[in-house]
């Protein structure tokens, strides 16, 4: 054979986390199948966490939706509903997250735009009128206050006659993230570690079906990390909230099985693939081995899953739909139990009716149409998936080996080595678009000169106006001194060691909002600074 037709197309063939591709890779000589695959449905939950997958049941299919008021958002929630999604994710404007209320002179501009504004309990009654708490699970992306926007919708649910014990759904609750990767803090890492610990056991307690956390590697690959460094700094996330629940007296069996992780899916499919069989696998390990888990339910890693974001491109936007349904495919057939999928014009702004049913639909043609679903791990025992699955958790096992020796992931963030891993790592993928070592269709390369107009979703100024009338007229409505017995509550408790999430629960239902909750907390706790880390 001539040497033209030997020569490769490339020096170097490599994944997103700097693993060199060989040619023909081979499944690692020491693999043990029964060790290292297991059956579906038991340890190491390699193949999955159920025995019968997607034969059994379907993955639940989310759209991350939420905009403007509670009943723009509620018109959207129930739109998805009608054209066949089985799971509500709630996304909350940027005052929510930050633990503000719509007034605060800090907001203005940001009310409504990236998410739904929720002041107070009648914002959460509205943003769920008319849709069955009992029957719908829901999801909420919300961190630091967490556990405020949980007691809101326990009490919106008993409204409704639904008790606690019947709620499904999750909160993010993962603050850990945020000084990494994502920026929407109120307290600083020590205090939030109490706020969660507390929503564990008051879970535990009261709603004990809740996901109290979902460990979240999806910001930290949308900051930039590889895909060896999102599984890693995701469990590492795992390790210090098992080892805060622990400290704080609570029985691993009784809260491990409520912990949930939700994982970003990019480009690189069998990549992809590979680091969720990883993640359950490395999990199991790390619950029985370092934990002494004795439930094997106590060492599934359940997660869910959403395309990724920072893949979508405003250039020639319907190339986006091809990366969601490539990254979506690589979801389902590495395992996830729940998918949201982005929507086309997401690179521009938030999306339209039409964008996100068209993303929905890109699920539900994978479930229905493909025939993917009918199969248990099909990739298992290929060489290339075996090969990189081996290779994922290897990389894994020695970032979290170094966590460690830091004294663990607070540590380590408080140090600044898990930022500086990510930024370097944004810095090197840059640095390969920039000279055309990374292909990306539309941008770098096979760009187009024409522009076609594109819908935009643009959220209307006057509802952020609407929004703050309604929370200063909620407040007026209160019965006097309900706002000081609360916040005198609020601070004893936090100087002690009552279960905050009670108290907070208490305050939601007699009307108190998430910035006077959070304030409150505020006053014990401080309100985190970011350093400057060089």
């Amino acid at each position: 054979m001539s040497e033209g037709r030997t020569k490769e197309r490339q020096a170097r063939f490599e994944t997103s986390s700097g693993i060199e591709v060989p040619p023909l890779p081979r499944r690692p000589k020491d693999f043990d199948e029964a060790g290292d695959l297991g059956a579906p449905g038991e340890f190491p939950f390699t193949r999955g966490v159920q025995r019968t997958m997607y034969r059994g049941r379907l993955w639940t299919m989310r759209q991350y939706a939420g905009f403007g008021t509670a009943e723009e958002s509620n018109r959207r929630y129930r739109y998805l509903l009608a054209q066949g999604t089985t799971g509500l994710s709630v996304a909350f404007d940027l005052p929510t997250q930050m633990g503000m209320d719509s007034d605060d002179p800090r907001c203005v501009g940001e009310v409504g735009k990236v998410g739904v504004a929720i002041d107070s309990v009648e914002d959460m009654a509205v943003l769920f009128d008319a849709i069955p708490l009992d029957q719908v699970s829901t999801s909420m992306t919300i961190n630091a206050p967490a556990s405020v926007l949980l007691a809101m919708y326990v009490a919106v649910a008993e409204r409704q006659g639904v008790a606690s014990p019947q709620l499904r759904g999750t909160i993010q609750n993962d603050i850990l993230k945020e000084y990494v990767a994502r920026g929407t803090y109120v307290f600083p890492p020590r205090p939030s570690m109490r706020l969660i610990t507390d929503t564990f056991a008051w879970c535990g307690r009261h709603a004990p079906q809740w996901n109290t956390i979902s460990i979240s590697g999806y910001h930290i690959r949308e900051a930039g990390s590889t895909a060896a460094q999102e599984l890693a700094f995701t469990l590492a996330d795992g390790i210090a909230y098992v080892e805060a629940a622990l400290k704080a007296g609570l029985e691993l069996d009784a809260f491990a099985q409520r912990l949930s992780f939700f994982f970003n899916c990019h480009n690189q499919f069998l990549e992809e693939i590979a680091k969720f069989r990883a993640a359950r696998r490395l999990w199991a390990r790390l619950m029985r081995d370092r934990f002494g888990a004795r439930d094997d339910r106590s060492c599934m890693l359940r997660f869910h899953t959403q395309t990724g974001g920072s893949t979508l491109t405003a250039q020639q936007i319907e190339n986006n739909i091809v990366r969601v349904a490539i990254q979506a495919l690589a979801a389902v057939l590495g395992g996830t139990q729940s998918l949201h999928t982005n929507s086309k014009d997401e690179a521009l702004g938030l999306p339209t009716d039409a964008s996100a049913r068209t993303a929905l639909r890109t699920q539900q043609v994978i479930a229905h149409e493909s025939g993917v679903a009918d199969f248990i791990d099909p990739f298992a025992g290929s060489h290339a998936i075996e090969w990189l699955t081996d290779e994922l958790e290897r990389k894994a096992v020695d970032y979290i080996a170094q966590i460690d020796r830091l004294g663990g992931m607070v540590a380590a963030i408080e140090q600044g080595y898990v930022q500086r891993e990510i930024q370097d790592a944004a810095y090197r993928y840059q640095l390969q678009v920039e000279r055309g070592e990374q292909i990306v269709v539309g941008v770098n390369k096979y760009q187009s000169a024409e522009s076609e107009p594109v819908e935009v979703l643009r959220i209307d100024p006057a509802l952020e106006r609407a929004q703050i009338e309604r929370v200063r007229a909620f407040r007026e409505k209160r019965a006097a001194g309900v706002l000081e017995r609360h916040r005198v509550a609020l601070v004893d408790g936090a100087r002690g060691d009552a279960n905050l999430v009670g108290l907070i629960h208490d305050a939601v239902r007699e009307g108190l909002t998430v910035g006077e909750i959070c304030g409150a907390l505020e006053t014990v706790f401080g309100r985190y600074r970011e350093p400057l880390f060089l």
